[in-house]
């Protein structure tokens, strides 16, 4: 949703929370570098960091940065400048952080052509003496370094990937009625189903993060074919990916795994069940380390 939309609900949300279990900061992209939010969250003495729209006004301290030379490793490329800035509308002059890294490849530039308003594309070569950038600005109130601030905001665009996924791959959005209640439903549904695939492809694939667009057709692409025999019925599975050889390896360890925690369930009550599960599914995060200790809902029944 839009940052009009998202930050009502969040400061509800962070205002009901005991300060203690508050964020260190919040972060988000240009939607939310504006001056209502910043106000709010400095009401809170809360900490920002957002991205900001490369207007007529950043757009000059970028030439004025450009120009003064001052830039500072940023990590993975990038470098950054920091100075102070007051955009028309703002109540007071904020710290802002300019990143930028050098583009080494052909560029292309779209443009709307004059007279017959199509889209023209100017494909350009970046000269062995010309140098051309990519921009980011960031606005914040943390105290941090350039490339802390840097790291900090790719972070940010690393966790949205998840509710990328989720539009583009699991139809989250796009609901075309206006029932409420109907598109709660469903919404609600698709986050279920995308949970709980989410913690058998962790239990599969331990050692990274599969979206579903390449999972679904590892684990669940195959051409089936049921036989009868002595009055049994024999369901062969093949599948025709390239990696299903993997994939059968790494089926075979979920259901020895799920096995093994069957014949022990007994002895393991329902919180530690779970526990041995989100331990496998979320090795990669957890480092061989214990999970947090957290409230689980009752079995069900």
């Amino acid at each position: 949703s839009a940052a009009q939309y998202t930050m009502p609900g969040l400061w509800s949300y962070l205002n009901e929370l005991p300060r203690s279990l508050w964020p260190a900061f919040v972060r988000g992209d240009c939607s939310f570098g504006n001056e209502r939010d910043m106000n709010d969250a400095d009401e809170r003495d809360l900490r920002y960091l957002f991205k900001l729209r490369q207007t007529s006004g950043v757009k000059t301290l970028i030439g004025q940065l450009f120009a003064r030379g001052a830039w500072h490793p940023a990590g993975q490329g990038w470098e950054g400048a920091e100075s102070t800035l007051r955009l028309k509308g703002w109540s007071k002059a904020r710290r802002v952080v300019v990143l930028r890294r050098r583009l080494h490849k052909d560029i292309a530039i779209a443009s709307k052509a004059q007279q017959v308003g199509q889209t023209e594309l100017a494909l350009v070569e970046v000269c062995e003496d010309g140098v051309a950038y990519e921009y980011a600005v960031l606005v914040t109130s943390l105290p941090d370094e350039i490339c802390t601030l840097a790291q900090q905001y790719r972070e940010r665009a690393d966790a949205e990937n998840i509710y990328d996924e989720l539009k583009n791959q699991w139809g989250w959005g796009g609901y075309t009625t206006q029932d409420m209640h109907r598109c709660q439903v469903m919404a609600r549904v698709v986050a279920q189903v995308y949970n709980w695939w989410s913690l058998y492809v962790g239990l599969a694939l331990t050692d990274r993060h599969a979206e579903a667009c390449t999972s679904r057709p590892l684990l669940l692409h195959a051409v089936g074919r049921q036989t009868r025999h002595a009055g049994q019925i024999l369901l062969t599975l093949t599948s025709a990916h390239a990696y299903a050889r993997k994939a059968w390896e790494s089926v075979c360890q979920v259901g020895a795994f799920l096995a093994e925690l069957r014949s022990t369930a007994r002895q393991l009550t329902w919180e530690e069940r779970w526990r041995r599960i989100v331990e496998r599914a979320f090795a990669r995060f957890l480092g061989g380390q214990p999970p947090p200790p957290c409230k689980l809902l009752p079995a069900p029944g």
